[in-house]
C-alpha cells in the first residue's frame, strides 16, 4: 500500500486525537495499518469508519469492551447477521432506562432541597423537613421548627 491516511488525518476525520487512535490499535479495536517505506502508519477510509463507530458506541453506553467484542463479532459475520447485537442493545437499554429513574428520583429530591431553602446539609439532616434522605439521621435529632 503505497498511499493511505497518515495517523493525524485518520484521527482528524474520526474527531478523535492520535493518543486514542494507538490505543485503540493497542487493544485490538483498530487494526494495525501498514507502513509506508519511511515507516509511517497509512490507515484505509475503513479505519476512520472504525472509529467513528467505537465513538457513537460509546456514547450509547457500551463499554470499550464490549464495543471489542461486537466489532469482533462483526468482522467474523462473512454477511451473516451477528446474534448479540440485539440482546446487547436490549440490555443495554434495561441499564439506561435503570439511570433515568435514578437521575429522576436524584433530580426530584434536588428540586425540594431548592426549594424548601435547604443551605446547610448538618443542619438539614437534622430536621424533620429535609428533603433529601436523611430519615435516618433525621429520627435521632429531630428539632421540629422551620426547615434548614
Amino acid at each position: 500500500m503505497s498511499t493511505g491516511l497518515r495517523s493525524g488525518q485518520v484521527a482528524d476525520a474520526a474527531g478523535v486525537n492520535i493518543q486514542t487512535l494507538r490505543y485503540y490499535e493497542r487493544r485490538g479495536l483498530l487494526e494495525e495499518p501498514e507502513r509506508s517505506t519511511g515507516g509511517h502508519r497509512l490507515y484505509d477510509e475503513e479505519a476512520v469508519t472504525v472509529l467513528r463507530v467505537i465513538k457513537a458506541a460509546q456514547r450509547l453506553g457500551f463499554t470499550l469492551e464490549e464495543v471489542a467484542e461486537l466489532l469482533e463479532a462483526g468482522r467474523h459475520r462473512h454477511g451473516r447477521l451477528v446474534p448479540g447485537l440485539q440482546e446487547r442493545a436490549a440490555a443495554k437499554l434495561v441499564e439506561v432506562d435503570a439511570k433515568i429513574a435514578d437521575l429522576t428520583t436524584i433530580r426530584t429530591t434536588l428540586v425540594a432541597a431548592v426549594e424548601a431553602g435547604c443551605d446547610d446539609l448538618t443542619v438539614c439532616a437534622s430536621s424533620s423537613c429535609c428533603p433529601i434522605p436523611f430519615t435516618d439521621l433525621a429520627e435521632e435529632n429531630r428539632h421540629g421548627g422551620p426547615c434548614c
